[in-house]
């Protein structure tokens, strides 16, 4: 079954980081934020949903009281009230828990006035109300407040900020494989004459891997936002993390010590002295080299100058600084390997370990020293694109964690060779599957629901979910990868583009493609970006809806015209759906009558997604929320955005006529 979300995972999921340090002591009747859903249709004053959610929040104070945490309905469908609450690890079972969830409570309730999703957050507790049901979703969001960015607390930030993660992480650990312990966990370390206290806890209805994935991306914010404050915490739906400089729990806590070999801290100073200076003398070389081409040449060179501006941008180890103990420590969260390792991984990137071939290089399987199965992404080795799109997937994806994300492992760069190591998926790609006949057997509708559902999520986090809004630009079933359990995870962010906050929608002199491309190969791309440049999340929204198709008929939107419906998949399944036919569209392998209200249900919603106007195609947050296992109504679809005629073959012999080279003509019908 696929999980679901709120309709506004921003809302519902938002991340809060707040530098405790900044803010007065905190009491129960203090709470950290407030957060109303203004995407959801509002319940009206003195209705039955109203009356429900009453009831949820004056019961959900005892109940939660007695372990710390609950979650609970009351009610019916339509005006079904779906509730969550929790407390701290160390108030459990107290009266502390139970005044904070009763403020709560009366605080969400008189803040969120009319709306049918809303969470809330105090030091010790939050409670959490929707419309739909919660329980056992896992999604992470981040956003950050403004704040003074400037502002230091603490002398030597890096190495603080090493020793706060090395505690955090600990007890992230302790609080993911314990449920018998809450899900929570304290403990302390020691940094200089200061001790640091921290604890991490979650939510008890997610699974311990989908903890620790909350927790360890949190720890990302976290360092982020406070590694040079006093103290700091991360809130979200289903984890937290918090740390201080002085006891701020009151529940028994193990100590750490940071590793810290003594006497090698002038090895470590000599080392790191020998392998920056030759650094320094490249860069100084280089950057005398290209003083004189640009005086010598002017702007002939420009390109050369950009690509070796780039090479030393990625290669140079700038983000190596020793601190005043002598340990070594790198800023960048990306690990760069050494082309001897991959190389040995990759058996010399032999063929028999190629996995597969794409635009800007070669991907190849690995196995490292430990075992560790790995991929590894050869681009182009003279080619200034696949430098570019090297420089963008490791700026992009390594920032970002997430289940259906594919998770880059390191970098490497040499001369020449440009590497990206991923985590290998064992199943390989989408594509393999929904257009083989022989593998499409092997999938059944749960497993394909399923990978729809993990493709939308993957989607929404790139979309909302994510501290940078991101865009995909090149959405389709061979980068979408498939782990051992099936799991979908999106890859090859090399087109990827990132928003700011406020931006909607861009313009790129370089489309992905080109109009021929869109008709008679890739069919994945929207015809706004297709044809004019233009694109936005709306345009993910698109590709997303054609692979939805594929998926449920188990046809390629490329070529499709070629066959005997002589029109595209995108206009076959529009009229069949017309027709009131849709089921007519779907791989036989998939039919099973006790699925086909979700089968129509994806056939419906991929067609919303193709529709011509962006402005008319649902947001990703929307289409998880209709993927969900509670129904919501659904607009109807309006057409999709254009139809290819028919491909007519031509046969004169003229020595201009394009039937020397086989070609044939089509004709394009915009809307």
């Amino acid at each position: 079954m696929i999980l679901m979300t709120t309709i506004d995972v921003n809302l519902v999921m938002f991340l809060l980081i707040i530098p405790f340090s900044a803010l007065p002591a905190i009491t129960v009747a203090d709470h950290l934020v407030t957060s109303c859903s203004d995407n959801t249709s509002n319940y009206t004053l003195n209705s039955p949903f109203e009356s429900n959610l009453k009831l949820l929040l004056e019961n959900l104070p005892s109940i939660t009281s007695l372990t710390g945490f609950n979650h609970t309905s009351v009610g019916d469908f339509p005006a079904k009230v779906y509730g969550q609450a929790l407390c701290r690890g160390d108030i459990v079972n107290s009266s502390s828990c139970q005044a904070c969830v009763e403020k709560a409570s009366q605080e969400i309730f008189n803040d969120c006035r009319n709306y049918k999703d809303a969470i809330i957050w105090y030091e010790l507790c939050q409670v959490h109300y929707s419309f739909q049901n919660m329980t056992s979703l896992y999604v992470y969001t981040g956003k950050y407040p403004d704040w003074d960015s400037q502002e230091k607390f603490l002398s030597d930030p890096k190495h603080f900020s090493s020793v706060l993660i090395y505690l955090m992480t600990n007890l992230s650990t302790e609080a993911a494989v314990n449920p018998s312990k809450h899900m929570f966990a304290t403990g302390s370390i020691k940094f200089r004459s200061e001790t640091v206290y921290g604890h991490a806890q979650c939510t008890r209805d997610i699974v311990a891997d989908d903890c620790q994935t909350c927790l360890t991306t949190a720890l990302a914010e976290l360092k982020g936002c406070c590694s040079s404050r006093q103290g700091g915490i991360i809130v979200s739906r289903n984890c937290d993390v918090r740390f201080e400089l002085y006891k701020y729990y009151n529940a028994s806590s193990y100590s750490l010590t940071y590793p810290n070999p003594k006497g090698s801290n002038w090895k470590i100073g000599i080392v790191a002295f020998a392998a920056c200076a030759p650094v320094v003398v490249i860069v100084i070389v280089i950057g005398c080299c290209i003083v004189c081409l640009l005086k010598k040449r002017g702007q002939q060179r420009g390109v050369e100058r950009s690509q070796l501006a780039l090479l030393q941008e990625l290669a140079c180890p700038r983000g190596v600084t020793m601190t005043d103990e002598g340990q070594l420590v790198s800023s960048e969260d990306l690990p760069f390997m050494d082309l001897t390792t991959i190389r040995e991984a990759t058996d010399n990137f032999s063929d028999s370990n190629k996995l597969g071939q794409g635009g800007f290089g070669t991907v190849y399987k690995g196995v490292l020293p430990d075992g560790k199965e790995i991929a590894v992404k050869r681009l182009s080795r003279k080619s200034w694109q696949g430098l570019e799109e090297f420089k963008n997937e490791v700026k992009v994806i390594a920032k970002l964690q997430h289940r259906n994300l594919v998770r880059l492992l390191g970098c490497g760069i040499e001369g020449d060779e440009k590497l990206l190591i991923y985590e290998f998926m064992h199943n390989k790609s989408l594509d393999i599957f929904i257009f083989d006949a022989e593998r499409r057997a092997l999938l059944d509708w749960e497993t394909c629901y399923n990978i729809v559902g993990g493709i939308a999520r993957g989607l929404l986090y790139l979309h909302e979910d994510s501290r940078l809004k991101i865009i995909h630009r090149d959405l389709k079933p061979s980068n979408v990868l498939l782990d051992h359990e099936m799991v979908a995870k999106i890859s090859d962010f090399g087109m990827a583009r990132i928003f700011c906050e406020n931006q909607n929608k861009a313009n790129t002199r370089r489309v992905v493609g080109t109009f021929t491309s869109y008709a008679r190969n890739s069919g994945y791309m929207a015809p706004e970006y297709a044809m004019g440049g233009l694109f936005s999340v709306k345009s993910d929204v698109f590709s997303f809806g054609v692979i939805l198709l594929e998926i449920t008929s188990g046809k390629r939107s490329s070529g499709f015209y070629l066959s005997e419906h002589g029109q595209t998949l995108l206009a076959y399944a529009w009229r069949l759906w017309n027709e009131g036919r849709e089921m007519e569209l779907v791989e036989p392998s998939l039919m099973d009558r006790s699925q086909t209200e979700g089968i129509v249900r994806c056939i419906h919603v991929g067609l919303l997604c193709v529709q011509e106007d962006p402005a008319d195609r649902p947001t990703m947050s929307f289409v998880v929320l209709a993927l969900g296992s509670d129904p919501i109504a659904l607009p109807q679809p309006k057409q999709p955005a254009f139809s290819l005629g028919k491909m007519v073959p031509i046969y004169k012999s003229s020595p201009t006529d394009p039937s020397v080279n086989q070609m044939t003509v089509s004709g394009i019908t915009p809307r």
